[in-house]
C-alpha cells in the first residue's frame, strides 16, 4: 500500500465527508419528525429508521480522526482537549436549551441525568431518563467521549500494521456486530435497546472500523466500490427496511430498529471511503460545494437542537392534521432547527472551540513549528 500525501491543511481537506455529514444529520432530523409529529407517506416511511445516521456519525468520526492523527504526533492531552473543545461547549448550551422546554412543558427533570450528561457519561447507565434525561439527542456524544479516550491507544495499535491487519479488523468488528445481536436477545426489551444502540462498549464496533477506514486510505487504499455505488446501497438498505417493518414488530429482537443500527456500518464506511477516495483523487462529487460544505459545519449544532425544536413545537401547536398540514410542520420545524443550529455554530460552537483549544498545545510564539508537526 503506497503513502500518499496528505490534502493541504484546512478544516475541510475531505469536503465530501464535510457535505455527507448535513445529510446523515438530516436523516436523523427525518427520522424525529417521523416519530414525534407524524408521517408524511412515502417519506417517512424511507426514514422511518434514519436514526442510523448515528452510525454514520460513529463511523466516520473513527475515519477522520485517524485520518487526521496518523502521524502527527500530537500528544494524547492535546487530542483530548481538542474533543473536549470541539463537543462539550455546545452540548452544555444544548442542555440549557433542552432542560427549559421540559420545564415549560411542567414535565420533571431528573438532576442525575443532567449531570450525567454534563459528564457524558450517560450512555453508561441503562436508565432510559439518565440517558436520554439532559438532552435525548446527545446521548451520543456519551459514545463519543469514550471513542476519544480510547483512539490514541487504537491508534498506537493499528497504525503501524499492514493491510491485512486492517482488513481483519474490519472484518472481525462487523461479524462481531452481527453475532452480538442475537446473543444479547434474551434481555429484556428496555435492557436490550439499552446495551445494543446505547451502550458505548457496542458502539466502539464502529468507530473502530472507522480507525481502520482512515488509515487505510491514508496509505492509499481505493475501496472496491465507487461513490454512486456506495450511495446506492445505502439507500437499497434503508429501502429493504420498509417490508422488514411491516412484517416484524420493532419490539422484537429481530425487528429492524436495531439491524438498522448494527448492520449498516459496513456501508457506510463503504460510502465515507468512496467520497474520500474521489476526493484525494479531484474527482468532484456534489457534496464539497460552498453550501454543502456550509451545511455540514451546522450538522452538529442541527443534531443537537433539533429535537429540542420539536418537542417545542409539538407542546406549543400540537401534532398537524394529516396530510399537506404535516408536510408544512416538517418543513418550518426543519428550517427553525436549521437556523438555529447555524446560529449556535457561528455564536457558540466555532467560537468557543478556539478559544479553549488554544488553552492547551499552544507553543511558546519564540519556538519555530517543526517540520513533524502542524503549526
Amino acid at each position: 500500500m503506497t503513502s500518499i500525501p496528505a490534502p493541504a491543511p484546512g478544516r475541510d481537506r475531505l469536503p465530501s465527508l464535510t457535505g455527507l455529514r448535513f445529510w446523515a444529520a438530516l436523516l436523523v432530523v427525518l427520522y424525529h419528525l417521523s416519530r414525534q409529529v407524524g408521517a408524511v407517506p412515502g417519506l417517512s416511511e424511507a426514514v422511518w429508521y434514519g436514526r442510523s445516521g448515528v452510525t454514520f456519525f460513529f463511523v466516520l468520526s473513527g475515519a477522520v480522526l485517524a485520518w487526521t492523527y496518523d502521524g502527527a504526533g500530537v500528544p494524547a492531552r492535546v487530542f483530548l482537549w481538542r474533543r473536549f473543545a470541539r463537543i462539550w461547549p455546545l452540548l452544555a448550551v444544548s442542555v440549557v436549551g433542552s432542560v427549559a422546554v421540559w420545564g415549560v412543558m411542567g414535565r420533571a427533570v431528573s438532576l442525575k441525568a443532567v449531570g450525567a450528561t454534563l459528564l457524558l457519561v450517560h450512555a453508561w447507565f441503562p436508565e432510559p431518563v439518565v440517558f436520554t434525561g439532559g438532552n435525548p439527542a446527545a446521548w451520543s456524544l456519551s459514545d463519543e467521549a469514550w471513542f476519544y479516550v480510547t483512539f490514541p491507544v487504537l491508534l498506537a495499535v493499528l497504525a503501524g500494521r499492514r493491510a491485512r491487519v486492517w482488513g481483519w479488523t474490519a472484518a472481525g468488528v462487523s461479524v462481531a456486530a452481527l453475532l452480538l445481536w442475537p446473543a444479547l436477545s434474551g434481555l429484556s426489551p428496555t435492557d436490550r435497546t439499552w446495551a445494543l444502540d446505547y451502550l458505548p462498549l457496542t458502539r466502539s464496533l464502529q468507530f473502530v472500523l472507522g480507525v481502520v477506514a482512515g488509515l487505510a486510505l491514508k496509505r492509499g487504499w481505493r475501496p472496491p466500490v465507487s461513490l454512486p455505488v456506495a450511495l446506492g446501497l445505502v439507500v437499497a438498505w434503508h429501502l429493504v427496511l420498509i417490508p422488514w417493518s411491516n412484517a416484524v414488530p420493532d419490539a422484537l429482537w429481530y425487528s429492524p430498529y436495531s439491524a438498522s443500527q448494527l448492520l449498516s456500518a459496513p456501508l457506510f464506511a463503504a460510502l465515507i471511503c468512496a467520497a474520500a477516495r474521489a476526493d484525494l483523487d479531484g474527482r468532484r462529487t456534489g457534496l464539497g460545494g460552498a453550501w454543502m460544505i456550509r451545511l455540514g459545519h451546522w450538522s452538529f449544532a442541527w443534531y443537537l437542537l433539533h429535537e429540542i425544536v420539536i418537542r417545542a413545537a409539538v407542546f406549543h401547536w400540537g401534532k398537524p392534521a394529516p396530510g399537506g398540514e404535516t408536510l408544512v410542520f416538517w418543513a418550518g420545524v426543519s428550517a427553525a432547527s436549521l437556523g438555529l443550529a447555524a446560529l449556535a455554530y457561528h455564536c457558540v460552537e466555532r467560537p468557543a472551540e478556539r478559544w479553549l483549544r488554544g488553552r492547551v498545545g499552544r507553543r511558546p510564539a519564540t519556538t519555530p513549528p517543526s517540520a513533524h508537526q502542524p503549526a
